[in-house]
C-alpha cells in the first residue's frame, strides 16, 4: 500500500509492474539482468479522489499518456528493489505535487522614483546620440 497523504492511500493492485533490462553502460550483466522498472499507474481507474484525478491530468507531464496513465522508468540503479522504490518515491511526488495549490500573481505598478529615473536616462542618452550628428556651421 502506497501512502499519499494522511486519509489517502493506493492499493497495491493500481499500480502495474514490469521488469526491464536497463539501458547503457554496465557490462556483461546489463545484458542478463531485468533491473530496471517500468511503472504504469491508470489515473481514472484508480481509488484517488476526484481533486487529484482532474489534477493529474490537467498536468503536463511526459509522462503522463493521453490515456491518462503515468509512465515511469527507473533505472538509476543496480538492483531492482532500489529502481522500484525509486519508481514509487518519483510517483509519490508527482500525486502531491497536484495537491500544492500555486498563489496568484498579483500585477504590480511601477513606482514614481523609477518611472522618472527611466525617462531621465532616456533623455539623457538621447542628447548623447543627437550630439554625434552632422555639425552644421
Amino acid at each position: 500500500m502506497l501512502i499519499i497523504s494522511s486519509n489517502v492511500h493506493l492499493p497495491d493492485c493500481e499500480i502495474e509492474w514490469s521488469a526491464i533490462r536497463a539501458q547503457g553502460a554496465g557490462g556483461q550483466n546489463v545484458n542478463k539482468v531485468s533491473s530496471a522498472i517500468h511503472l504504469r499507474f491508470d489515473i481514472k481507474a484508480s481509488s484517488l479522489p476526484e481533486f487529484y484525478k482532474e489534477r493529474l491530468l490537467a498536468l503536463r507531464d511526459s509522462r503522463i499518456t493521453a490515456d491518462g496513465v503515468i509512465i515511469i522508468k527507473a533505472q538509476q540503479y543496480r538492483t531492482q528493489e532500489q529502481n522500484r522504490s525509486d519508481a514509487l518515491l518519483r510517483l509519490t511526488e508527482l500525486i502531491v505535487s497536484v495537491t500544492k495549490v500555486e498563489k496568484k500573481r498579483r500585477p504590480t505598478k511601477p513606482t514614481l522614483g523609477s518611472q522618472k529615473r527611466r525617462l531621465e536616462s532616456k533623455t539623457k542618452r538621447s542628447s548623447i546620440k543627437s550630439g554625434r550628428g552632422k555639425v552644421d556651421y
